[in-house]
């Protein structure tokens, strides 16, 4: 049994105790923690959790608490993980796991030094089924290399606060994961350009956005972002290989015919479209840090995905591709 103790208890945070709690018997969540202690307490309440703690970094150090589940706010991810590495207990983090490359080359390091790795980031695309088999069949070799991936992001809308730089660190994040997931390859260059605006979004903030991305072995991605469409929750991708395309099947939906239309019915809430991956995600988190080890996505690859989101970020309004330049991979993720 893998005694949890679960940092964060927004919605994330709660759909993550309910599956640690009712889906996966070798998990135990112990404790938890939030900013607003109340918020702790009403989730410790409601799924029968012994102990919440003011801070996280008490959570961190109780020593009922074998690994942790990050999932508060952006900005905390590093200090969390970097605490959590320091005691030597497994980690699962959400994504991002953190807000620049430099904190993630300071958890790399730490990882480095204890020869082992503890971190898992929460990019859990890599589980959803569909994902899978695009890259089963790519690595199978059967379509030839793959040239090129068209994708796209959409979300119904954002709150307050959001930033054009969020929508690169917070939404399109993902893609740049999946992407380099799907093609097995670091990022050359990467530049991101604003389009025409869409009455859709709020003043404060760029959408849609276009990322466009280039391989190390010359494949080009493009991704169209949009944090404001205002009809729902739409992840689509398509890989170009040499000998066929391969395309990301959408959810399964019930084909409705009345009133001479023809309709299918769209989801508007990412934790429902994910929700077998994140099943998948956090039964295999616990059964391999139970084990001892890190076998989903690392430290690194949350580097790999930083790095090429500031990036990105840097090239906003450039109008040309900037160079990826990354730290010489360590021995521990080859």
């Amino acid at each position: 049994m893998l005694k949890i103790g679960v940092i964060g208890c927004g919605a994330i945070g709660k759909e993550h105790i309910r599956r640690l709690t009712h889906l996966i018997p070798a998990a135990e969540v112990v404790a938890c923690s939030d900013y607003f202690i109340e918020t702790a307490e009403e989730t410790a309440q409601l799924y029968g959790i012994k102990t919440v703690y003011k801070t996280g970094e008490e959570l961190i150090s109780a020593p009922e608490v074998e690994a942790i589940v990050i999932t508060s706010v952006d900005a905390t991810h590093a200090s969390y993980v970097l605490a959590a590495v320091r005691m030597g207990k497994q980690v699962f983090c959400e994504k991002p796991l953190a807000q620049t490359a430099d904190d993630c080359e300071k958890i790399i390091a730490k990882e480095v030094l204890q020869q082992r790795k503890l971190v898992q980031v929460g990019f859990m695309r890599r589980y959803d089924p569909g994902y899978a088999e695009m890259k089963r069949i790519i690595n199978s070799g059967e379509l030839g290399a793959p040239l090129m991936i068209h994708a796209c992001h959409r979300n119904v809308s954002q709150g307050k606060g959001f930033t054009s730089e969020m929508g690169i660190t917070n939404v399109a994040i993902h893609e740049l994961d999946i992407c380099r997931w799907l093609l097995g390859e670091e990022y050359k260059q990467a530049q991101v350009l604003k389009v025409r605006q869409s009455a859709c979004s709020a003043k404060g903030y760029d959408n849609p956005q276009i990322v466009l991305l280039e391989g190390e072995n010359g494949s080009r991605i493009d991704i169209e972002l949009q944090v404001a469409d205002a009809y729902g929750y739409d992840i689509q991708c398509q890989v170009v290989c040499e000998k066929g395309t391969i395309n990301l099947p959408d959810p399964t939906s019930v084909i409705m015919r009345s009133n001479a239309r023809c309709s299918v019915g769209l989801l508007t809430d990412w934790a429902d479209r994910f929700i077998e991956a994140y099943d998948i995600e956090l039964a295999e988190w616990v059964k391999n840090a139970l084990a001892g080890r890190v076998a989903g996505p690392s430290s690194w690859d949350g580097y790999a995905a930083c790095v090429v989101a500031d990036v990105l970020n840097r090239s906003r309004g450039k109008n040309e591709f900037l160079p990826v330049v990354m730290m010489d991979k360590p021995e521990l993720y080859k």
